[in-house]
């Protein structure tokens, strides 16, 4: 939730100036080489924001003959933020560590416990939240005074030498300069910092009232959506944050105001919420978050800490919680490492992983208010449960746990039956209507013999389908011999692997009513004739090996076979190859059938840029792009039966410089749509061999969510969901229609139905198939909480 980001006070927003030296840089001097012998005993902090001050307080604590030197350009009781938020978590860690300061603090917060999320001037309230807040003035005081009562040299008003110089004199040198650190720019060689600008403005402010909860409020204004972020600090102040899209921001003229002149448009634009009061400034400035990401935190005797080393978006209040949390991890490491070194690697081993974990939820929770104006349509409850959960910290189950209320009020909004999570809900598509919302994602099993489909693939898909799924795909099946990706690759270009399809189609709608069976069509292109996958995947095969085609004649890695560039006439035939595959898919008894134009395969090589570089009428913009793949699309719709959906994998993005972007996603799922799409199965990558994925759970949903809301057609959302919590809270949010799960199934066979067990749904979503049903409860373990045998007498 919104806080303070934590910036010291010299360079949080607002501030007149980042730290930085006059004139021209020196070179930067590498810090000298430590000696590994004892713990630090002279230590430089540059920096006097909170992560600075707490590590310089517990550091002393730790060894009172330490010499500690902390460095502060700015007065000390000057701040350019205004409330800080921290967890129960932190407040515990800084109640173990040193409950001076603890006790200090708790006599200062402000505790509350609900959320309020306010539009159309509608207020809808969760409860169970939980937060304390304190003034960032009254938190700097109570580092102050305890920094002083254990002997740290504050220097206020003093810029901090060199960092080389420091770190030639000090034995250690905590940088603890914000998001502007010069430490971090000077060894930037060895930082590897990365900074990513943001698409909002954004401003700090105050009020001088208290507000009851924690509140959003979203004006819905002629030049688009803005929003307020406000919570009390002190019986008598809340901070107040106002934010908006770049585009919104000048279109509102805020780019034109002066400072009193934009706080004063922000006062009249929010006067609902603050009751017609003012706003006040702390020599705040419209700024652009920007996240922070480096390579290595420490080198030589010199570490980063808090925002110098990463940032987190205010949205979810973790600038000053990460770095108090550095500052704890840091003085611990230091207290039970003997050498400097080992110290500080353990130091960054503990921490990183906790700080990926904070920026991935606040990355998703900034680019949830960035793209606020998707979600202008929602009804209400949804619209304030999507808010809600935006960055998945928040579930639908805690959630729940929180506040059953208004969980039970969003999901009667939904649409839920009473007792009915809203994984299982029906949906419909065309003339099919699944029975829940779980898909079995297609997975490759590379365990056909010249295509055909055996006794592998009925007991694999069957199992899954008496699972509980609603859909159950099969894996991508070629629509050729030269369309296979591996020698172990499923076919439909011949009657018997139609026959075989049949096989197993009829199983599932025998044995497993209620279950729809999805096959996946596609042609390998470039990234065929290749081994297994356990035998080395995208490898090519040492023989027997067939020729390749592709949009482009570019290999997928540059050991792999170079593909031929597809002629006019060889489009024409594939065209006819998917048709005629579609065919025999329809006499197959499939009741879906969906186009794979996704992850390099042929028809994916023709939509990105990376690896469609024709110069005819299917390359160059992206409508040319995607010209084959909608031929291709609108041969199969034509043979498919009318009834039966269809839908269509993409890659929304390469994950690559000049590849295929959110933007072109959009712009390709409209196109699908527009030929009669049912849905849009919403996938990332695997286009090119180069990509940097950013991986994390549910990380490739916001590209379906955007799809969802601008294009207004059903998504399947994929990639790293793997537990029903996250399928409910997806569903409820309105970021997507289906959840497609692959390596959970692979795990758990009967994952669907285990999930009705472990949250006691019993309803015709999850319906246990009857030679089943004695297993539909756990099954129990050991008597663990047995009555005990008396061992004494009592008198």
């Amino acid at each position: 939730m919104a806080a303070d980001e934590g910036t010291p006070a010299s360079t949080a927003p607002g501030a007149a100036r980042p730290r930085r030296h006059d004139g021209p840089r020196p070179a930067a001097e590498d810090p000298p080489p430590h000696d590994g012998g004892d713990r630090p005993r002279r230590i430089a902090v540059i920096g006097g924001g909170p992560g600075g001050l707490y590590a310089a307080a517990l550091l002393k604590r730790l060894d009172p003959a330490r010499e500690i030197t902390l460095w502060e350009r700015n007065a000390p009781d000057d701040t350019f933020g205004f409330g800080v938020v921290l967890s129960d978590e932190t407040l515990g860690g800084i109640e173990h560590a040193d409950p001076q300061v603890y006790a200090a603090l708790q006599r200062d917060f402000v505790r509350w416990d609900d959320i309020d999320i306010v539009r159309h001037a509608t207020r809808h309230t969760s409860t169970g939240h939980g937060f304390a807040a304190l003034g960032r003035r009254r938190l700097l005081e109570i580092l102050h005074e305890r920094c002083r009562s254990l002997g740290v040299d504050l220097r206020f008003r003093a810029e901090a030498p060199d960092p080389a110089r420091l770190a030639r004199e000090h034995d250690l040198v905590i940088a603890a300069d914000g998001v502007h650190s010069t430490t971090r720019d000077t060894y930037a060689q060895v930082f590897r910092p990365r900074v990513v600008g943001h698409r909002c403005r954004y401003i700090w402010l105050a009020a001088d009232f208290a507000f009851d909860a924690f509140r959003f409020e979203i004006a819905e204004t002629p030049h688009g959506v803005m929003q307020l972020h406000g919570y009390p600090y002190a019986a008598d102040a809340s901070t107040v944050i106002v934010e908006m899209r770049e585009e919104v921001w000048r279109a509102t003229g805020f780019d034109e105001l002066d400072a009193p002149e934009s706080v004063e448009r922000c006062a009249k634009i929010f006067a609902d919420a603050l009751g017609g009061r003012p706003l006040t400034s702390n020599n705040s400035t419209w700024t652009t978050f920007r996240t922070v990401v480096n390579e290595r935190w420490s080198h030589g005797n010199v570490v980063l800490l808090g925002d110098a080393a990463h940032t987190a978006h205010f949205s979810i209040g973790s600038g000053t919680k990460l770095a108090v949390e550095d500052a704890l991890a840091l003085a611990a490491c230091l207290h039970e490492h003997q050498h400097l070194p080992a110290a500080l690697t353990a130091y960054e081993e503990e921490r990183r992983p906790v700080v990926a974990s904070t920026q991935r939820a606040a990355r998703a929770s900034l680019e949830w208010f960035e793209n606020i104006g998707l979600y202008a349509d929602q009804p209400p409850r949804r619209f304030a449960f999507n808010l809600l959960t935006r960055s998945r910290r928040v579930t639908h189950d805690n959630l729940r746990l929180r506040d059953p209320l208004f969980t039970d009020a969003v999901e009667r909004e939904f649409g839920c039956p009473p007792g009915t999570p809203p994984m299982f809900t029906p949906f419909r598509l065309r003339g099919l209507t699944l029975r829940n919302r779980v898909v079995v994602s297609p997975m490759d099993m590379y365990s056909a013999t010249d295509g055909l489909p055996g006794d592998f693939h009925l007991v694999h898909l069957g199992a899954r389908a008496l699972g509980g799924a609603g859909l159950v795909m099969t894996e991508m099946v070629c629509v050729s011999p030269e369309g296979r990706i591996t020698p172990g690759c499923t076919g439909l270009y011949t009657a018997r692997q139609a026959d075989a399809w049949r096989r197993v189609t009829d199983f599932v709608h025998d044995r497993a009513p209620g279950t729809a069976i999805g096959v996946q069509l596609g042609h390998s292109g470039r990234k065929g004739s290749t081994k297994l996958m356990w035998e080395g995947m995208d490898e090519p095969l040492t023989e027997g090996n067939w020729p390749l085609v592709a949009a482009s004649p570019l290999p997928y890695r540059p050991s792999g076979q170079r593909p031929r560039e597809l002629a006019r006439a060889q489009l024409t035939d594939l065209r006819h190859t998917f048709a005629a595959a579609a065919g025999r898919a329809a006499r197959s008894g499939f009741d879906l059938l969906e186009l794979h134009c996704a992850h390099g395969y042929l028809l994916s090589g023709f939509l990105s840029p990376l690896t469609n570089r024709r110069t005819d009428a299917y390359g160059g913009s992206l409508a040319g792009r995607l010209r084959f793949p909608l031929e291709v699309f609108d041969a199969v719709r034509a043979v498919w039966p009318a009834e039966r959906p269809m839908t269509v994998r993409i890659s929304a993005t390469d994950w690559a410089d000049g590849g295929t972007s959110a933007d072109d996603a959009v712009e390709i799922a409209r196109a699908f749509a527009a030929h009669g799409a049912d849905a849009i199965d919403v996938s990332t990558g695997q286009v090119v061999a180069e990509e940097q994925p950013e991986f994390g759970r549910s990380y490739q949903t916001p590209f379906a969510d955007r799809i969802r809301h601008e294009v207004r057609v059903p998504v399947i959302a994929v990639g790293a969901i793997s537990s029903w919590d996250d399928v409910n809270s997806l569903i409820l949010a309105g970021r997507t229609d289906l959840c497609a799960l692959a390596r959970p199934h692979l795990y758990d066979p009967n994952w669907t139905l285990h999930a009705a067990a472990e949250q006691g749904y019993t309803g015709p979503g999850a319906d246990w198939p009857a030679p089943y049903r004695a297993g539909s409860r756990p099954p129990r373990t050991g008597r663990t909480d047995a009555p005990k045998p008396r061992s004494r007498l009592t008198s």
